[in-house]
């Protein structure tokens, strides 16, 4: 039997040029277009995500496995898989594809075990009270495209695909 390989794993993640991804438990954007492709992108994976962003989404999203990283070990929600921590998470996953989809301490705790990284920049300079930065330097962009500000969406956007640089191209 050959082996297997484990899932791509993937950081879906929408932010400002500063940083900014959150305001008040929640996104301080509505992107229509934005929510649209990530429903593409992600279904029939697996959402891997903390607490608070599950909190603020308020459900499992259909045609995807929700997996929630939380530190109450009694937690439980319907329909929801629960992990102790981000690694019990991943492990949890399987062999679907795994999309982290946030908050700030998921992304930065799982970052280094991402293969790629589906990026939106919010070209806009809201203000927020949750922050991310994130060291790109181990990625390179393979796609990219912007969006323009319209009916469906408010300010204008970039979309950007990456993935982790082999270690010969980080030399």
């Amino acid at each position: 039997m050959p082996p297997t390989s484990n899932p791509p794993v993937t950081a879906v993640v929408a932010m400002t040029p500063s940083g900014v991804i959150g305001l008040e438990g929640t996104m301080p954007w509505r992107l229509r277009q934005d929510l649209q492709r990530f429903k593409r992108m992600t279904m029939g994976g697996v959402l891997v995500m903390g607490r608070k962003t599950f909190d603020s989404i308020g459900r499992a999203l259909p045609g995807r496995r929700t997996i929630v990283v939380s530190r109450q070990p009694d937690l439980s929600y319907q329909s929801v898989d629960v992990a102790s921590s981000p690694d019990a998470a991943l492990q949890m996953g399987g062999q679907a594809p795994i999309y982290v989809v946030g908050g700030a301490e998921i992304y930065r705790q799982l970052i280094d075990r991402c293969d790629q990284i589906f990026l939106t920049r919010v070209l806009s300079g809201v203000a927020g009270d949750t922050e991310l930065e994130l060291d790109l330097s181990d990625f390179r962009t393979v796609e990219q495209f912007r969006v323009p500000a319209g009916p469906a969406d408010a300010v204008p956007t970039e979309f950007f695909r990456m993935v982790r640089k082999r270690r010969s191209e980080n030399s």
